[in-house]
């Protein structure tokens, strides 16, 4: 005979056997209230690096940590804020639990294609996604350029477009197809203290979280050595036969850029000087999770005329699309037609077509 509902009704808990005997099972998980938030600098084979913030009595500190079973499949990656309990003394051989991940204020993704339906969190928290690219030895890739734009807008974040190699070939007809999108840019060929193209980059990046993408050999490992000395990232070369740059950095690296003088930034916050996100080379940015409507925010010129007269559903690159009378009548103002291409350039990259 099966229980009836009023035996069940009458027990406030089930029990599950254990070999030490049986407990009651719960679902109620501990508030862990005493838990410290650091931020996650660094991820190795189960094992998270995460910067405390003095107090409490102790310094700033470098504390290791593992994941709690309670986050289940939630991944944790660099530029997360997580709250931890255990040892966080910071230690040599202490370990931390990792419980919760504080709230994003931004999330970095990309999928593998355009037709995977599986995304893969890079960073967390980063606002500015700095676009690093050389003019020669390998050719830049606008294609490539555009869906890191994309990606961009799509996370809120703010793009920075940073051409390396300048010595090799001029940047002045590449950057301008950019123009109407009005992307900040950095030209830099000699990346040593107190160059003009490594002063602008640092005043570019104070204060901000910025992490940094590019395909391989573009110089970006340079890059960061120039800004964070003491990083000391391996650099490697381009192959004479593809074209294409070795990966010397295998995974993302959270580093605090150095105070430096003469930066109008308070240098009494231990955040003020900015915080660089490197990242290993990518050869593809997929955008499965990207939808039209997110980019097309960012052309405040154009969305009013997208919501006004474009039908539910519409690509905005097609024969009938609202935009082009829209631009034709002047709503977009000066520039509407080189920004619509822009915009259309942007989904074409989202969607695969464009080859350029």
């Amino acid at each position: 005979m099966g229980r009836s509902a009023s035996s069940w009704d009458e027990r406030d808990v089930r029990v599950r056997p254990n070999r030490r005997g049986t407990r009651p099972r719960t679902k109620d998980r501990p508030k862990h209230e005493d838990a410290i938030v650091g931020r996650v600098t660094a991820v190795d084979r189960g094992r998270w690096t995460t910067l405390v913030p003095a107090g409490d009595g102790l310094p700033e500190r470098v504390v290791i940590a593992m994941r709690a079973r309670e986050l289940g499949r939630s991944p944790v990656v660099v530029g997360d804020r997580v709250a931890m309990v255990g040892d966080t003394s910071g230690q040599p051989d202490g370990l931390a639990r990792i419980v919760r991940i504080e709230e994003r204020a931004t999330v970095l993704r990309r999928t593998a294609d355009d037709t995977d339906p599986f995304e893969r969190v890079i960073v967390a928290n980063a606002d500015q996604l700095v676009v690093v690219a050389a003019l020669a030895d390998p050719e830049p890739r606008p294609r490539l350029i555009d869906r890191c734009l994309v990606a961009a807008y799509d996370a809120g974040m703010d793009p920075l477009l940073v051409l390396t190699k300048s010595d090799l070939a001029s940047g002045e007809d590449f950057l301008a197809q950019y123009a109407p999108l009005n992307v900040p840019h950095v030209v830099t060929s000699v990346l040593t203290e107190g160059s003009e193209g490594l002063t602008e980059l640092r005043r570019r990046l104070a204060g901000r979280v910025s992490v940094l993408v590019g395909h391989s050999g573009v110089g970006k490992s340079t890059l960061v050595n120039a800004l964070c000395p003491a990083a000391d990232r391996a650099t490697g070369h381009v192959n004479d036969v593809t074209g294409r740059g070795r990966h010397t950095s295998t995974s993302a690296l959270g580093l605090r850029l150095p105070a430096v003088e003469g930066l109008e930034i308070d240098l009494d916050d231990p955040d003020a000087p900015g915080w660089i996100i490197d990242t290993p080379g990518i050869r593809s940015f997929g955008l499965a999770h990207v939808e039209a409507d997110h980019i097309i925010r960012h052309f405040p010129e154009l969305a009013q005329g997208a919501e006004d007269g474009c039908p539910r559903g519409c690509t905005h690159d097609e024969p009938d699309c609202a935009l082009d009378a829209w631009v034709a009548a002047g709503h977009a103002g000066t520039g509407g037609e080189q920004r619509l291409d822009s915009l259309r350039r942007l989904l074409r990259a989202r969607s695969g077509e464009d080859t350029h």
